[in-house]
C-alpha cells in the first residue's frame, strides 16, 4: 500500500506544535464532518483527517510515525525499515496500545495497520522489573539545522554555540518546547554543503531508546572579498592598467595574511593567478586564485586626460572590438 503523509493530510509542516495540530484538526473536522459538509468527498476526508490526528496528537505515535520518515519514496509501495519491528518489540501480533485498535469510531486504514503491526512487544519498567503492553523502544530521529560560518571558521577552526528550540515530554505526557544551547567545534577545513554531527543531541528516543544525531548542514557567509568553490578559494584583485601591461609585484591579502605577488607583463583582466595549497586547509588542500579585473583611473585633470591621449595616440592601431567584427549573429 502507498505511504500516507499525515502532516500534508493535516495541512501542517512537519515542525508543527502539537497546538498547531490540534487547531488544524478543529478546523478540518468542522470542515468536512459528513453530517455538516457539503463537499462530496466529505466522509473519506473525515476518516483521512481523524487518523492523521490520531498519531500526530499522541507524543509516541507521532515520533514512530516520524521515524518512518527517511525509509519512504512518494510514488512507491509502503515498506517500514528493516529493522522496524524489532525496534518496536516481537512480531507477529497486532499493536495492543490503548486508542490503536479503538480509534474513536472510524476505520483504520491498511496503511494505519502495517505501520504499527508488530509492536505490540512490551520493554522493562520501574525497579521491579515489569513489562508494560503496549509501549516499545526507539531509537530517536535524527534532526537537521542550517548553520552560517564565515571562511575564517574553515580555515582556521573554532568553537561555537546554537540555541535550539526542542520538544521535551514532560512526566505528565505532555510536549513542551523548550530551550537548548549546545556547544560545539568547527573543524578545520569544512567546506559549504558538508554538515558537522553531533551525536545524541536529535529528536529524543521512545521509552529506553537512545537519542537520535543532530546535523547542522554548514553554509558560508558571504564574504567581502573571499567566494569558495570546493577547497579552493578565489578573490578578485584590482590592477592598474600599467601595472598589467608592464608587470609588477603588488601586496594583497589572504585569509591567513598578506602576501606579495608577482603580476606577469602582459596581463589580460580575468587571468588567475594561482597560490598552491592556500585554499581551504585539509588532507589536500584547496588552492587560492587571484582573478585580475582591470581597473581604470578617471581622467579628472588636464594632466590625466593628456595621458589618455597620449595613449591612445601610440596604441591607434588597437581595436577592443576587433573579434566583435565579421562574426555571425
Amino acid at each position: 500500500m502507498e505511504y500516507k503523509d499525515y502532516y500534508k493530510a493535516m495541512g501542517v509542516e512537519r515542525s508543527a506544535t502539537p497546538e498547531e495540530i490540534k487547531k488544524a484538526h478543529r478546523r478540518l473536522a468542522r470542515k468536512y464532518h459528513p453530517d455538516v459538509s457539503k463537499e462530496k468527498d466529505a466522509e473519506a476526508r473525515f476518516k483521512e483527517i481523524a487518523e492523521a490526528y490520531e498519531v500526530l496528537k499522541d507524543p509516541e505515535k507521532r515520533a514512530a510515525y516520524d521515524r518512518l520518515g527517511a525509509n519512504w519514496q512518494a510514488g512507491q509501495d509502503f515498506r517500514p525499515p528493516p529493522d522496524w519491528e524489532r525496534q518496536g518489540g516481537q512480531t507477529g501480533g497486532g499493536f495492543s496500545g490503548q486508542g490503536f485498535e479503538d480509534m474513536s469510531g472510524f476505520e483504520q486504514s491498511e496503511f494505519f495497520e502495517s505501520l504499527f503491526r508488530g509492536m505490540g512487544g512490551a520493554r522493562s519498567g520501574g525497579a521491579g522489573g515489569q513489562r508494560t503492553r503496549g509501549s516499545f523502544d526507539m531509537h530517536g530521529q535524527d534532526q537537521h539545522a542550517k548553520i552560517q560560518i564565515s571562511i575564517d571558521d574553515s580555515y582556521m577552526g573554532a568553537t561555537r554555540t546554537l540555541q535550539l528550540r526542542v520538544p521535551q515530554q514532560t512526566p505528565d505526557g505532555h510536549v513542551q518546547m523548550q530551550e537548548r544551547t549546545i556547544e560545539f567545534a568547527i573543524p578545520k577545513g569544512i567546506r559549504a554543503g558538508q554538515h558537522i554531527r553531533l551525536a545524541g543531541q536529535g529528536g529524543p528516543g521512545i521509552g529506553q531508546g537512545s537519542p537520535g544525531d543532530l546535523y547542522l548542514d554548514v553554509e558560508f557567509l558571504p564574504h567581502t572579498r573571499f567566494r569558495t568553490e570546493g577547497y579552493d578559494v578565489y578573490m578578485d584583485l584590482p590592477v592598474s592598467p600599467w601595472e598589467a601591461a608592464l608587470g609588477a609585484e603588488v601586496e594583497a591579502p589572504t585569509p591567513t595574511g598578506d602576501v606579495e605577488i608577482r603580476i606577469p607583463a602582459g596581463s589580460a583582466s580575468g587571468r588567475k593567478l594561482r597560490l598552491k595549497g592556500r585554499g581551504l586547509p585539509g588532507k589536500t588542500p584547496g588552492d587560492f586564485y587571484f582573478v585580475l579585473k582591470l581597473s581604470l583611473p578617471a581622467a579628472e585633470t588636464d594632466a590625466q586626460r593628456k595621458a589618455y591621449e597620449d595613449m591612445a595616440g601610440a596604441f591607434r592601431t588597437f581595436d577592443p572590438r576587433a573579434a566583435l567584427k565579421g562574426g555571425k549573429a
